[in-house]
């Protein structure tokens, strides 16, 4: 059974954490090949298996530290039947895939869950297509129709909630959100934009979430942007907006470079995690609902731990001069 899937605690807009960038970890610091950036060929052996545990052990280290919540995410990014074939696997891993990165994170909540320190299993469906680039864009139907299998299996897993990340255009976003509400499954969707602080498509975030929000009678909990650096972003909040209500979480690339340039990059640029957590501790100012923090590309836990540090005061201050 699930254990908060029914009552989720981020909800109670307690100070949370996700995991930072587990791809670009694996690939610049663990040097491992990852075909399409596929997180989840680490579960296919045990010292895989391992390496993944002690890697987000050190998230719950730090949540624990601090004495909030901790969103972990599983390793399901790329695996939906479209990148399995590609990558060649059968129909059958579709299923062992995502069971087996939700059951190895029940280790991790054993160990470190107290009180204090609830730990939220967020299952991450990635698009169809490239993160970065939409590509061939589907209908809604379309997107609900492709996504339905992958949400439908974490359904019948421990998994807490399902997050749609680094969406970049509503279309896609509201086919799943239909597939999790078919499921009872809870959903959040997270964009991504460029340097602009607008989607691929040229929208607005504005536009995609009240798209969304429309399409599906607001079934999203809530929304995140990750994949993009703070300072692409925080220009395009301004005081008192109701859909900006609606972000609760920033999960952001510790690199300033656009899309391209870091499509392009051989080597990891890590950017500075003081002002990471300087540029994340902005957005609360900006953000009503924000408290929801994590990392993307480029990120790890002296990212999350430098976020903590800055933005917890803040977010205690304002939380503090809220109720009086």
């Amino acid at each position: 059974m699930a254990k908060y899937r029914n009552q989720l605690p981020q909800l109670s807009s307690d100070f949370f954490i996700t995991n930072g960038g587990l791809e670009t970890t694996l690939i610049f610091h663990e040097k491992r090949e990852l075909p399409c950036f596929a997180a989840f060929i680490i579960l296919q052996d045990e010292s895989g298996c391992d390496w993944l545990r002690n890697y987000l052990g050190k998230y719950a280290d730090i949540a624990r530290k601090y004495n909030i919540g901790l969103i972990l995410e599983n390793v399901t990014w790329r695996a939906s039947p479209d990148w399995l074939s590609n990558l060649g696997y059968a129909e059958d891993d579709l299923v062992y895939v995502n069971q087996k990165s939700i059951e190895i994170l029940d280790d991790i909540r054993t160990e470190y869950e107290t009180e204090k320190c609830p730990i939220v299993f967020n299952a991450s469906i990635g698009p169809r297509a490239d993160g970065y680039k939409p590509g061939v864009l589907m209908s809604s139907e379309e997107a609900q129709t492709y996504h339905a299998r992958q949400i439908e299996i974490l359904s019948k897993t421990k998994a807490d909630m399902i997050t749609g990340t680094t969406m970049n255009y509503p279309e896609e976003a509201i086919g799943m959100v239909r597939a999790a509400k078919q499921v009872g499954m809870p959903i959040v969707i997270s964009f991504t934009v460029e340097e602009d602080g607008k989607l691929a498509t040229g929208q607005t975030l504005q536009e995609a979430i009240e798209l969304v929000d429309r399409a599906t009678d607001k079934t999203p909990l809530y929304y995140v942007i990750n994949c993009a650096h703070p300072s692409n972003f925080a220009h395009i909040f301004h005081s008192g907006e109701d859909w900006s209500r609606r972000i609760h979480g920033v999960q952001g690339n510790a690199s300033k470079k656009s899309h391209a340039e870091l499509d392009e990059s051989t080597e990891l640029d890590d950017g500075n995690p003081p002002e990471f957590g300087a540029d994340n501790r902005t957005l609360l100012y900006k953000l009503t609902n924000l408290n929801i923090f994590g990392g993307c590309c480029g990120t790890d836990y002296r990212h999350i731990e430098e976020i903590c540090k800055t933005c917890i005061p803040v977010f205690d201050q304002i939380k503090h001069n809220k109720h009086h």
